[in-house]
């Protein structure tokens, strides 16, 4: 776009939204554009209908920021293409081991407008829930994705209906909203890593592109493009997670990328034989675990030495699984099966010939998931909610979640904050969902 064109938008976006006047460019309008729809949805909420991923049915936010990308182009300029990429140059796909750091991976220009706290709603008393465990309160009404809720530094972080929320656990007040626009289904939760959380903004074709947010404020602060190595499996489930020396590890397809977040950039790559479903870290951050797929073959784990990033052990699991790695003191858990059918099984030393089912599946196309959380493994779904050992597990504690007016309900990812166990629901005969606080008890947590 010429200098003039960049001026036209800029001022059109200060008559919108007042600020200083500065260049903007045509992916700015869009972004802000979205954001704005998902505060105006935030403001006037329409009852929910029925249930399901949060993010269905929300296709018209991208949409709506598409279409007021063409109308300002074509009202500053008359006739516009508007053409952008975020393609990168895709990896050899062979070879094991560690491989020299690629170039650096780019900061994508498509990035999330400035955290933003959202529209004000009228206090939301903590509502009891009957037939959930352990005291279940609801304390936040909102749309939350299924298993996108995680924890850091004191705060909740949820992925709501087209934006990433910061939320606060003593009230369940939304204290800072930043637009997320991630495609359905979402190939993992958002990542703390110190005061920063990393997400996937997408996941497809020939590279992967992470924003990262200011902890407090959701402010973007970085975007980081990474390249693809071969292709990426539509079974990768936990494609992202921080390693105790505060890199992120990537599942990108044939390898495992490691990003470091104050430098923006792939600085390591770890070659994998397979494309990778899932990958997780050690808490001593000396192994690797990571899941692989082959069309028609049974999923595959792999124990890698991260400081030679060679293979130390490996092993075969059944068909249909390897998703949702949490890497845990006494060695790896992870998901098998799907649907009504999946459960959850916790392998020593990440030897899958020595696994343990631990836990049933959610049923009704729910996802049931482990997640490490405030010294506990936790496992939810749409039966028990249950605690285990990280060590060991063994269940520790375990309670039945009870259909309420003959409608299941529904619990799904853990995060624990001071005592308190939160989990992001859905269920019940009013088709209520949101953020609900439980206190389970002093067995889960050692």
């Amino acid at each position: 776009m010429s200098t003039q064109e960049e001026r036209q938008l800029s001022d059109l976006l200060h008559r919108v939204t007042p600020e200083p006047p500065r260049g903007v460019t045509v992916e700015d309008v869009a972004i802000r554009v979205a954001g704005e729809a998902v505060r105006s949805r935030r403001a006037y909420r329409q009852p929910r209908i029925r249930r399901g991923w949060a993010g269905r049915g929300r296709a018209w936010v991208p949409a709506l920021a598409a279409a007021a990308v063409v109308a300002v182009a074509a009202a500053s300029a008359g006739v516009a293409t508007l053409l952008t990429s975020r393609g990168g140059p895709a990896s050899p796909a062979s070879g094991h081991g560690s491989t020299a750091p690629p170039a650096p991976a780019s900061a994508s220009a498509s990035s999330p407008a400035a955290g933003q706290r959202p529209a004000a709603r009228p206090a939301f008393p903590p509502r009891p829930v009957a037939g959930a465990p352990w005291g279940a309160e609801l304390i936040n009404p909102d749309e939350v994705a299924q298993d996108s809720l995680t924890a850091g530094d004191g705060s909740l972080y949820a992925v709501v209906s087209g934006s990433l929320d910061r939320i606060d656990p003593a009230t369940g007040n939304v204290l800072r909203s930043a637009p997320y626009q991630s495609a359905p289904p979402l190939v993992g939760p958002p990542v703390v890593a110190g005061n920063t959380v990393w997400a996937v903004w997408s996941y497809s074709g020939r590279s992967v592109l992470l924003h990262g947010y200011d902890g407090t404020t959701l402010a973007p602060l970085a975007s980081v493009t990474v390249p693809v190595t071969g292709w990426l499996p539509a079974t990768a489930q936990g494609v992202l997670t921080a390693g105790p020396d505060g890199n992120l590890y990537l599942a990108a397809g044939g390898a495992v990328a490691v990003v470091s977040p104050s430098r923006h950039r792939v600085i390591r790559q770890i070659r994998v034989p397979a494309p990778v479903i899932s990958v997780a870290v050690a808490p001593d951050g000396s192994r690797m675990y990571v899941s692989t797929s082959a069309t028609g073959q049974p999923f595959g784990l792999l124990v890698y030495d991260l400081a030679t990033g060679t293979v130390v052990a490996s092993s075969t699991g059944s068909a249909g699984g390897g998703g949702n790695l949490v890497a845990t003191a006494g060695g790896v858990w992870g998901t098998a099966g799907s649907g009504m059918s999946q459960w959850t099984w916790f392998a020593p030393g990440g030897n899958l010939a020595r696994s343990v089912r631990v836990q049933g599946g959610a049923g009704g196309g729910l996802a049931s998931v482990p997640t490490a959380s405030g010294g506990a493994v936790w496992i939810g779904g749409s039966r028990t909610l249950a605690c285990a050992s990280p060590a060991t597990g063994a269940i520790l504690a375990s309670a039945a979640i009870a259909a309420e007016g003959g409608a299941p309900q529904y619990l799904g990812r853990v995060a624990v904050i001071g005592g308190h166990a939160y989990a992001d629901y859905q269920g019940d005969q009013a088709g209520r969902l949101g953020v609900v606080r439980m206190t389970p008890p002093a067995a889960c947590f050692g």
